[in-house]
């Protein structure tokens, strides 16, 4: 859309449409009938006033928020212009579907004993819940697949490690991915067991319109059961008129820590291609430079990196805003709170661009090769600690001697090197044999898909 604010709803549509389904305002509102409508059936079971609810329309009472449509969303928001409320306009909207069905007359039992946050702080961590489980976490799947793939291609492929940015002892490619692989898996862990927390006990949390009018219901037992087994959500037993959000909190800490790997990723990548470790495949009709036509930007890398770094400022608010507020409760939250679907459409973004980024990676096996023979000097550590299993006289000082005052360290040198050394022809024939190529420890090993 081209007159959309924000580049999520507009430039990157395509990639958050889904997300949409979960997290837009019609999304939210949605949500927000559900809830309303799945707690006044559950009301329905236990009130004498509601005993004689004519069970045949229960399923078209549900109907109200499963086939909920955006004519439906517009009724709510036109309503909102009169109440200035948007909770109070979701009530109206159940209330008046029910007069519809011909079943008004138990209408008022919608939104019973609640207040506003009973529904916002249940509808809002349900549809994250949703969004996440739906959406982020099986795209964070593909990526990993994705970069599992390419390392199980690549683990044997020797490659010139640079720590500081110098020259160290050789890794093998697929190895370096299979780090990011296990990096993701591990934080993975975090976001896929997140707490997704609902606060449910009427205006400061104690229940107590419930209680006054219905004092025989166990009501903290029953806010208990709705939220957990009706909404599949986790009830904070204790709290003010909003739900703590420390859980929320923690939640945003772990998506960070997914985005933070992932930008880690994307620099290596870009770093690799610009050292031309990898080519890219040319899309066609694709315009890398404006003015230099020979150019093929890392621009996955780049969008990706960008969108998450706009990601993780947000979380990094949230987490640090949201567990905050004034006695029992401020309005700080609510505007924080309609912008949650905004991370995560960066971050599906990102992870999209950086899957886009990973399918145009070709190898360019030559220029690693070319590196590796060039830097003969990151064996002296291989030489140096077999010399100091011979009981070699200082072994570490005369390799540092070699490879600080030779201008020039290549298999020659190395060779010549070995030839002087005080050991059996055995042991030169063990360094000699040493190469760049072949120093890799358990490398190719510990790549395991």
């Amino acid at each position: 859309m081209l007159d959309a604010l924000s580049p999520v709803d507009g430039r990157y549509r395509r990639h958050t449409q889904t997300l949409a389904t979960w997290l837009s305002e019609q999304g939210l509102i949605q949500h927000r009938v559900e809830v309303e409508v799945e707690y006044f059936l559950e009301l329905v079971k236990i009130l004498p006033q509601l005993a004689d609810f004519p069970q045949d329309k229960v399923d078209a009472l549900r109907a109200v928020h499963l086939e909920f449509s955006a004519q439906d969303a517009q009724w709510v928001k036109d309503q909102e212009r009169t109440t200035n409320h948007d909770v109070k306009a979701v009530e109206y909207f159940v209330k008046d579907a029910m007069d519809k069905l011909g079943v008004g007359a138990w209408k008022e039992f919608v939104h019973f004993g609640l207040t506003s946050q009973d529904v916002n702080n249940t509808a809002i961590p349900l549809s994250l819940k949703r969004a996440t489980e739906g959406e982020v976490l099986p795209l964070l799947d593909e990526v990993v697949s994705d970069l599992s793939r390419l390392a199980l291609e690549w683990k044997d492929v020797p490659m010139l490690a640079r720590t500081h940015g110098q020259p160290a002892s050789p890794v093998t490619l697929g190895k370096e991915l299979q780090v990011f692989v296990e990096r993701l898996r591990s934080q993975r862990v975090g976001l896929a067991n997140a707490v997704y927390a609902a606060k449910f006990g009427g205006a400061t949390g104690q229940f107590n319109a419930h209680r006054v009018a219905y004092p025989e219901v166990d009501w903290p037992a029953f806010g208990q059961t709705f939220v957990e087994a009706k909404l599949g959500l986790i009830r904070t037993p204790l709290t003010t008129q909003v739900e703590p959000y420390d859980h929320l909190a923690a939640w945003c800490d772990a998506l960070r820590r997914i985005h933070t790997v992932l930008i880690d990723l994307d620099r290596d990548l870009w770093t690799y291609i610009s050292m031309d470790y990898f080519k890219q495949k040319i899309v066609a009709g694709e315009v890398g430079s404006s003015a230099m036509p020979h150019k093929v930007n890392p621009i996955d890398f780049e969008n990706s990196e960008g969108n998450l770094g706009v990601a993780n400022a947000l979380l990094a608010h949230f987490a640090e805003k949201l567990p905050i507020s004034r006695l029992q409760r401020d309005l700080t939250d609510s505007t924080v709170m309609r912008n949650l679907g905004v991370p995560l459409g960066h971050s599906v973004i990102a992870m999209n661009a950086t899957r886009k980024g990973l399918g145009k990676l070709v190898l360019n096996a030559d220029k690693i090769a070319a590196d590796l023979d060039a830097n003969w000097a990151v064996v002296a550590e291989a030489i140096q600690t077999i010399l100091r299993r011979e009981a070699y006289p200082q072994p570490y000082e005369a390799l540092k001697a070699l490879t600080r005052t030779n201008s020039t360290i290549n298999q020659t040198v190395l060779r010549e090197f070995v030839d002087g050394l005080d050991v059996s022809d055995a042991v030169k024939a063990e360094l000699k044999a040493i190469t760049p190529a072949n120093y890799l420890g358990f490398a190719s090993d510990l790549v395991r898909g």
